[in-house]
């Protein structure tokens, strides 16, 4: 059966104790979180994943822990994107050896290319994948925004979908436009507040970094948008809209929203706080201010 993508799938947060431990117990507490608020699918070794900053061997035993934990309960989709083709596989083949479900390919991240280059690449790569893959649109971090020519080429190669993390929502509608009667092929917004809009105008889902912490409310969202109730989306779009201005906007810089998922799941007792270098976790006092941002957020949103 061909793998079909649509729903919440958050880009889950790698639980660390240090910069080479994984934090077992806390990677069993979040994945256990996750499927009980009922999300679609799951988003390993992402951004959010900080898969960049993670050495292979730990990454690895990330996805061997996720797939005995998870047990095909949903799909899990990878991110292999990596500078070197041949670091793209290895991971590839042992999320294939461990029976997970997709991988997830972005440009690769240190080298400018242009789009004729990314299509060469994707025509090298695509024919080696174990796996069928998903595309994903992050220019903020791999200096390419991907033409809706390369995604086309891409979904010729046998691309399952695109996630759109551009943050551009004319780009998005280009897609949902480009493909509106490839009804199998996903368009997944990276940006959660682009949800509603996403699925009333013919998308599929949403990457919602915000689910790590409260994923029925983005499940609830996702709903009320298939069912085009617009008096709910209302409700439930001001509550996703307090995490924006709270969690993801506590801290100076632009890797607040990655602290801010971690610590805010330490708050909630989920898993460490630890970021992997070259970051490093909130302070003491940016803590407390989380802790007073969850306790307000579990009266509203829960």
């Amino acid at each position: 059966m061909k793998l079909q993508l649509k729903g919440i799938i958050p880009p889950v947060v790698t639980p660390l104790l240090d910069n080479n431990t994984l934090d077992i117990k806390g990677l069993e507490n979040l994945i256990e979180h996750l499927l009980s608020g009922g999300v679609h699918g799951l988003f390993m070794l992402g951004t959010t994943g900080e898969a960049a900053s993670l050495s292979y061997a730990l990454r690895k035993e990330l996805l061997k822990r996720t797939s005995e934990l998870v047990n095909q309960r949903v799909p899990v989709v990878v991110g292999i994107t990596d500078t070197s083709l041949y670091g793209s596989l290895e991971i590839a083949e042992y999320s294939a050896n461990f029976g997970l479900d997709g991988v997830v390919i972005a440009p690769p991240y240190y080298i400018p290319i242009a789009q004729e280059e990314m299509r060469e690449y994707l025509e090298n790569l695509v024919p080696k994948l174990p796996l069928p893959f998903l595309m994903y649109d992050m220019p903020s971090c791999t200096k390419m925004h991907m033409s809706v020519e390369t995604i086309r080429k891409a979904k010729e190669l046998g691309a399952l979908g695109i996630k759109d993390s551009s943050g551009d929502m004319s780009y998005l509608f280009s897609l949902i436009q480009e493909f509106k009667d490839a009804p199998d092929f996903s368009i997944i917004t990276g940006t959660e507040l682009f949800l509603p809009d996403t699925i009333l105008n013919g998308g599929h889902g949403a990457v919602a970094g915000g689910a790590n912490m409260f994923p029925r409310l983005f499940v609830d969202l996702y709903d009320a948008s298939v069912e085009r109730d617009l008096d709910k989306i209302a409700i439930l779009r001001d509550k996703v809209m307090m995490i924006d201005n709270t969690v993801f906007s506590l801290g100076k810089h632009k890797s607040r929203i990655l602290k801010g998922i971690k610590c805010a799941l330490s708050v909630m007792d989920l898993c460490n706080d630890y970021v992997a270098f070259p970051l490093r976790k909130f302070n003491i006092e940016e803590r407390q201010t989380m802790e007073q941002y969850i306790s307000a957020l579990n009266r509203i949103v829960n």
